[in-house]
């Protein structure tokens, strides 16, 4: 190969790594403005983040900070994560334009709906873990806490297990998606995965394990979830089946040759 050659070829790779970054700025400023628009009132989303807990504690109970620093960093970190949560659908706009030229139209087609249903299957995740699953453990916890025992949370430990709690779910709720792309892409079969279900249920439940805060509710809130959420991805990915659809197919063609040979 020449050096002409060599530059000519070097040329595009160079030319994608510029659009890259510049989406990727793109992405980051989108997160800051919206930062920077929420800052005034990190108070009040933090407020709102943690009423499901205060709305449980015992009269004259309250959140505590037993760090200096821990009433300014805890509003400031969870403002960040909401910032980044309201400016995702511009973040995966970007990361779509930037894949989708190299993408066939047929692809795109199956792509796209996957894409988006990723995004409201996030937000669906994190919904369901503030308004069930946080009021569902934290009223447990509280409730069985021994009458000596004043419950008062620190407001970053509180924040770190949100946020543990939201990416669990944000995650495992994105399990439909995953297995429709295995499926399409033909690394299993829907038939493949139905005979491991056994398998399936023992991995949520240690998934359920390995990515909640260490308590056994949290765990099994999380992994039920889990495996109702592959049994609903089993269910579309059959339409997605490319053995499926080969099989239908063939069906479809041995009752049109049966009804051929009944006319005869």
């Amino acid at each position: 190969m020449t050096e002409q050659e060599e530059e000519q070829k070097a040329q595009p790779l160079i030319e994608h790594l510029l659009e890259l970054r510049s989406r990727i700025l793109h992405s980051i400023i989108a997160i800051l403005l919206i930062f920077l628009c929420l800052f005034a009132f990190a108070n009040q989303i933090y407020d709102i983040l943690s009423e499901p807990l205060r709305a449980q504690l015992p009269e004259g109970g309250s959140m505590i900070a037993t760090d200096v620093i821990s009433p300014f960093m805890a509003p400031l970190k969870f403002t960040l994560f909401v910032s980044a949560m309201l400016a995702m659908p511009y973040v995966l706009y970007q990361a779509w334009a930037f894949i989708a030229p190299g993408l066939y139209a047929n692809e795109k087609k199956v792509a796209l709906p996957i894409f988006a249903s990723s995004v409201v299957l996030f937000y669906a995740g994190i919904a369901f873990a503030y308004f069930v699953i946080i009021k569902l453990v934290t009223g447990f916890i509280i409730n069985i806490a021994p009458d000596s025992v004043a419950v008062m949370t620190d407001i970053n430990s509180y924040l770190n297990f949100v946020l543990k709690l939201f990416f669990a779910f944000g995650l495992a709720f994105e399990i439909p998606i995953a297995t429709i792309l295995l499926v399409r892409a033909g690394i299993t079969s829907t038939e493949s995965l139905a005979a491991k279900r056994p398998y399936i249920i023992v991995g949520c439940l240690v998934f359920g394990m390995l990515l909640t805060p260490p308590d056994i509710f949290s765990q099994l809130f999380l992994a039920g979830p889990m495996w109702l959420l592959f049994e609903a991805g089993l269910i579309f990915a059959k339409y997605m089946d490319p053995e499926e659809q080969r099989k239908k197919q063939q069906a479809k063609e041995d009752r049109k040759a049966k009804r051929k040979n009944k006319e005869k």
